[in-house]
Parts: structure tokens; sequence; C-alpha cells
């Protein structure tokens, strides 16, 4: 068996209705001062009062920051670090989905380490403590809240950094299968089908372990179930909390085991046509399962799912999602190029087939 060292770090408070617990969990992690980290979408929802209002009743003072963006930049981040210092927090709570998360960790870098992101790229680059976090997320999907990283753009390069350090880990999370009952039709697809690459493709990774496995069949589990069910009834909080423990379960397998080619195929269509990181997904997933075949088809087989790739398309055509690049504005022109920029991509490493510019590009095609 392949060594590992598994640290759980994160208490998980899961159940619906447990948002409201957030200002007690705050409380029991010796919080004050707290930071609120959560973007513009998180106000029309209410969930940034309801927050504060928990928060407040346990004697705290919070003070917020929302000027953030999906795929959040750096300077965005550096932003918040600068005008969250002279407020000294001793927590942070972020509330919202994958980039919330993102931009809470990159805050916590800053705030207490100092410098810039870039500083960060990498890992165990943070050399002080750092400040305890709470998640709270309201999408399916990243897993965020389970893992040690941050993803931040370069605001002058445009480069996808991950900066990630085990004192970046949230201390607590908090999983309310309610607060994801907002979330528009086509970004539940889309983050729910990334949890689903998650379990997948941490399933046959080089690094995965023992430890790893039991999560990514976790995750597979509760993640496909759910998922299928929410597409028929949104309203379903069963499909949801299953959905969003799957999705955690995912964040912990990605944690310990890293992704692969889907991944690496996707992130150069975020990057050149804007496509929505889940979106990409989809449209990869079941290419990159047909390409790895040939090295781990028992591994994908030992699910149960009957023809993988086959429901795999029809989870994502059921979902609304896209099936072909040319539905996403991508055309054959353009894969060579595409192909060699996934090929560089750091989850390639990591895939059971070793990825290279030919592979990506035959994914690519198949695509089409």
């Amino acid at each position: 068996m392949t060594p590992f060292d598994f640290r759980p770090r994160t208490r998980v408070v899961f159940g619906s209705g447990e948002f409201g617990r957030l200002g007690e969990v705050a409380r029991e992690m010796g919080g004050t001062r707290c930071l609120l980290v959560a973007d513009a979408g998180m106000l029309e929802t209410g969930y940034v009062k309801e927050a504060t209002r928990t928060l407040k009743a346990r004697r705290m003072e919070v003070f917020g920051f929302h000027d953030f963006g999906p795929n959040p930049t750096t300077a965005m981040v550096e932003a918040g670090a600068a005008a969250a210092a002279p407020e000294h927090a001793d927590l942070i709570v972020s509330v919202g989905g994958g980039s919330s998360m993102d931009c809470a960790k990159a805050i916590n870098f800053l705030l207490t380490n100092g410098g810039r992101m870039r500083d960060y790229w990498g890992y165990g680059k943070a050399a002080k403590p750092m400040l305890p976090m709470i998640a709270v997320p309201t999408t399916a999907g990243t897993g965020s809240e389970a893992q040690s990283y941050s993803i931040v753009i370069d605001a002058e390069t445009g480069t996808r950094m991950a900066c990630g350090d085990a004192k970046a880990t949230f201390r607590a999370a908090i999983l309310d299968p309610k607060l994801t009952l907002t979330q528009p039709r086509e970004l539940a697809s889309a983050s729910g089908y990334d949890a689903l690459s998650h379990a997948l493709e941490t399933l046959v990774t080089t690094r995965r372990t023992a430890l790893s496995e039991s999560f990514s069949r976790s995750a597979w589990r509760l993640a496909s179930k759910g998922f299928e069910r929410m597409v028929r009834d949104p309203e379903d909080l069963e499909a949801r909390g299953a959905l969003l423990v799957g999705a955690h379960f995912g964040g912990l397998a990605v944690e310990n085991s890293m992704l692969g080619a889907a991944h690496a195929c996707a992130l150069p269509l975020t990057s050149q046509f804007g496509v929505k990181h889940g979106v990409a997904i989809a449209l990869m997933l079941r290419h990159a399962v047909r390409w790895n075949r040939s090295d781990v088809g028992p591994c994908y087989d030992a699910l149960g799912a009957g023809d993988l790739e086959e429901r795999l398309t029809q989870m994502a055509e059921s979902a609304g999602l896209p099936l072909t690049l040319g539905e996403v504005g991508v055309g054959e022109e353009v894969l060579p190029r595409l192909a060699e920029e996934a090929a560089a991509q750091w989850p390639g490493r990591f895939n059971p087939r070793l990825l290279d510019t030919a592979g990506a590009l035959e994914m690519y095609e198949w695509a089409l």
C-alpha cells in the first residue's frame, strides 16, 4: 500500500439549518473580531446579513469584505487585506462558493505573513501562524472548505496560482444544504459536476492511497445520486445534502491525492475562452475517463456505475450542460494550442496515464 500521512484539521458541522450555529462555532474558536468574506451575490441572498446577526449575537465585532468576483485576482485579494488590516481580526469567516473561500484563504496569508500573493505560490511558504477560519459553502462542488490551497489569478500575468499551506485549512466548516437552494440552476449544475470530477479523478491518480480512495468512493456515491436527484427536483433537500457532503469528501480526496487529465484540459478552456470551470469539466470529464481506461479501467468499473462514460454524458445532458466544444465557441483550429497548454498544467502530472500534448489533443478532438 502507498504510505500516507493524514491529519484531520477541519471540524465539520452538517445539517439543514446549521448555518444558525455560526456564531456559536465562532465563539468556541475564541473569535471576538471577525472578518466576513463573501461576494456581492451573498449580499443579495441575505446570507451576509444572517451571518452578521448570528456572530453579533455572540458579542463579536464583524466587518466585511465583498469587493471581489469569480476567480479572485491578486489585486482583489491585496485590496481586501489592506482594508482588513486596521481592523485587527482574530477570525475569518467565508460565506459563499469556491471564490469566497479562495479569497478568504488568500487574505489570511497576507494579513498574517505579509508580502504579496506571489510569495506563497506553491506549498508551505507561510512562516508565521495564520488566523483560524470558518467556511460556510453555499455551493456544492469545489470542496474548498476541505483543502489547504487558495487558487488566485495573478492580476498582471493571468497565471492561475495555487498557494497552499497546512495553516490555510479551515478550522471548521458548516455544511447547510438549505444555503444551496438559492443557486441558479446553471451554477448548481456546473458546481455539482465539478464534485463528480473530483471523485473520479482522485480515484485514479498516481498519488492515490487507501485513505484517499475511501474519500473518492464516498464522494462518488453521494454526489452522483445527489446530483441526479437535484436535477430532477431542485427543492430536494436530501439530494442537496448528499451532494454537499459528497463535494466535501471530494475536497478531502483532492487534498490527499490531487487531480488529473480532465482538470488539466479544462483549465485552458477557462483561461483562453472564459468557459466556466464546472462547464469546462463537464465537457472534458467523460473523455478523460475514456482516455484513462487503458490504465485504470478496473478502478472505474468497481464503482458499479455501468457504462461510466455514457452515464456522465446523460448527467451533463439532463443538467443542461454543453456536450461539445463547439457549443462554447471552441473550434478545431485552436485545439493544438490548447493541447500544449493542457499538457503543461499541474493536474496532468498526477494522471494515471502520462498526459502529453498528443493525449490532450486526442481528448479535445473527441470533445468537438
